[in-house]
């Protein structure tokens, strides 16, 4: 009885334990809305996702060939750029200037004393007076009047760098100007040319292999005409990530205690969806670690028989007909005769 309970308690265990492989993300709401300034719309991804496993349909035979080839290649950025919005309030337009410069000096010499060779760049936004309304009570009415009590200035700050680990220093030397609004990251490439040209070489290669497939099959492909498309994109990771909640919404313990349920914030927690494989011919660094620049290639080529040649009719040769006539005295004389 002791080894039956025994078994029976190491298959719930291993139950419960392969059920954690599925991850948080299973309990995301599918209705959520992404809010946050730094990352797109909730499912921007959704073209690139998974699709439902159908029965397939049979296939139809045809002597015309339609090859569709599609290329993902995982790239690690070169360069990054970090935009962060600052807002700057002050009584005046002088000192509202001046305490933006000062907080923006505070960034670049703090990062400047940890060593960092990065850029720095602004982007004016807005720079617009604050009103209030002031109340003139007269005797029989009152007068409400915009005034001017300050103003707010609103620009970016953006950061370019080299190396993923200076982002830290950024975040740091932005808190310590009390600059927390991360707009977004951007992700930059400088061999993309030659990235591209390995995708075409790669291309190339399997068209190859599946015309030689289609030469055993007894298709002559020097027969044939070709008609061809192509496309390329870049895709960065900020347009890969989506949403969940992982917090669950009732307490059992609270309902059986017939205590007061109290809510509390559910956070919204966020991960990096990258393009799936699936549907690829070429996939180029395939075991990705951390968020990648993804470029693609896709080739579709269409062969169809070439007509086949007319051979011309061969036009018979009209007679030419002749009348010799014979004298008695022996001359001939050859008479031609009219064609009509």
């Amino acid at each position: 009885m002791k080894k039956t309970i025994l078994s029976l308690l190491i298959v719930l265990v291993c139950a419960q334990l392969h059920g954690q492989h599925l991850g948080n993300f299973n309990n995301q709401a599918a209705t959520m809305k992404i809010s946050r300034a730094n990352i797109a719309t909730s499912d921007n991804a959704i073209v690139y996702g998974k699709q439902s496993t159908y029965a397939s349909p049979p296939l139809q035979p045809s002597n015309i060939l339609s090859l569709n080839l599609r290329s993902l290649y995982n790239v690690e950025a070169t360069d990054y750029t970090a935009v962060f919005n600052v807002v700057q309030v002050g009584n005046t337009a002088e000192e509202t200037t001046q305490l933006m410069n000062e907080k923006i000096d505070r960034v670049k010499s703090r990062l400047k004393a940890d060593g960092f060779q990065g850029q720095f760049a602004l982007d004016m936004i807005s720079f617009v007076p604050q009103y209030e309304i002031e109340v003139t009570k007269k005797l029989f009415s009152k007068t409400y009047t915009e005034v001017p009590v300050g103003f707010e200035l609103q620009q970016n700050l953006m950061i370019s760098y080299r190396d993923d680990a200076d982002f830290h220093k950024i975040l740091n030397a932005c808190a310590s100007a009390e600059i927390y609004n991360l707009v977004k990251v951007d992700y930059y490439v400088k061999n993309l040319e030659a990235i591209y040209e390995d995708l075409q070489k790669k291309l190339l290669a399997e068209v190859e292999k599946k015309k030689e497939y289609y030469k055993n099959l007894g298709f002559e492909m020097a027969q044939m005409n070709v008609a061809m498309a192509d496309k390329k994109y870049y895709h960065m990771p900020k347009d890969f990530y989506k949403s969940y909640l992982a917090a669950e919404n009732v307490s059992m313990e609270s309902i059986k205690g017939k205590k007061n349920v109290t809510s509390v914030r559910k956070p919204t927690s966020y991960y990096y969806d990258p393009i799936p494989y699936s549907g690829y011919d070429i996939v180029v660094n395939a075991a990705i670690t951390k968020p990648v620049i993804q470029l693609g290639m896709d080739l579709s080529l269409r062969y169809t028989p070439k007509p086949e040649e007319k051979k011309p009719v061969p036009v018979p040769e009209k007679p030419d007909p002749k009348v010799y006539v014979v004298s008695p005295t022996g001359p001939i004389d050859i008479k031609q005769l009219p064609q009509n």
